[in-house]
């Protein structure tokens, strides 16, 4: 049964100079844009990510220094890049932990206020490792009987994921192919931040996923402990984690 799309969905991967959400940058990206009609569009970028980048992430990904002198900086694109992706819902492989939070820093970096809250997300990994418990070629060669050419080449992994997903939702009878059931086998529904730092618990409340306030409402946590909200807002959290416990923190003032 194909995917059934009701708002277009954008299909993306990423290669950046490391993995820490808070520091790190992209330095190339390829998206495809898939319509409800069947249509398929796409966007590639090599980008300069104003930092080094560590020779052992280089290794991994064969983008160099010297490969990125001269390339556009993300807030060069991200106005063109936020009118490409309009409001697209999202799919990718270990997106949901990594590489749409990532996604979005930069766009908070460029200025952008970047909605995320009306968005779905698909993580094909996810499905994958719960339909069938292991990386990207691996879930490729099964899913798609396919080897996998140019692994981590942005477009290469992309093309991959795309051919992936298409693959999950025909395989699996008891998987509706509609982006909401996908994002909610993604494991999403109760991430309240893109880092999974605040999550729901099963009455629906926020509370902290880490630290000395793990598993305690946020309600509970800055009642008792007021400074806590400003530790995070000087800790090396996310730019998304600081708005979501602001806006939480606002919506707990404004109902007292």
């Amino acid at each position: 049964m194909p995917l059934q799309l009701k708002k277009p969905l954008v299909i993306f991967d990423l290669e950046t100079t490391g993995i820490n959400v808070s520091k790190d940058r992209i330095i190339d990206l390829y998206l495809i844009k898939a319509q409800p009609d069947g249509s398929e569009n796409s966007y590639y970028k090599r980008l300069n990510p104003g930092i080094p980048i560590p020779p052992e992430t280089s290794e991994i990904h064969g983008i160099y220094d010297k490969d990125v002198e001269g390339c556009p900086s993300f807030r060069d694109i991200a106005v063109e890049l936020h009118t490409f992706i309009g409001d697209a819902d999202f799919a990718g492989f270990n997106s949901n932990r990594f590489d749409f939070p990532l996604l979005v820093e930069e766009f908070y970096r460029a200025e952008i206020d970047f909605e995320t809250e009306k968005r779905k997300f698909v993580d094909a990994q996810r499905i994958f490792h719960v339909k069938e418990p292991r990386n990207l070629a691996a879930a490729y060669s099964f899913y798609c009987d396919e080897t996998l050419e140019n692994a981590h080449s942005a477009e290469a992994d992309t093309r991959a994921t795309w051919e992936i997903i298409k693959a999950q939702v025909d395989k699996y009878s008891d998987l509706t192919p509609t982006v909401d059931a996908l994002h909610s086998f993604s494991g999403q529904n109760d991430l309240v931040d893109l880092a999974g730092r605040i999550r729901r618990n099963k009455d629906g409340e926020p509370i902290f996923a880490f630290g000395k306030h793990k598993g305690k409402t946020v309600e509970d946590v800055f009642k008792r402990d007021a400074s806590y909200f400003e530790w995070m807002m000087k800790g090396d959290f996310p730019e998304n984690t600081k708005r979501v416990i602001t806006r939480l923190r606002l919506q707990l003032k404004n109902t007292r």
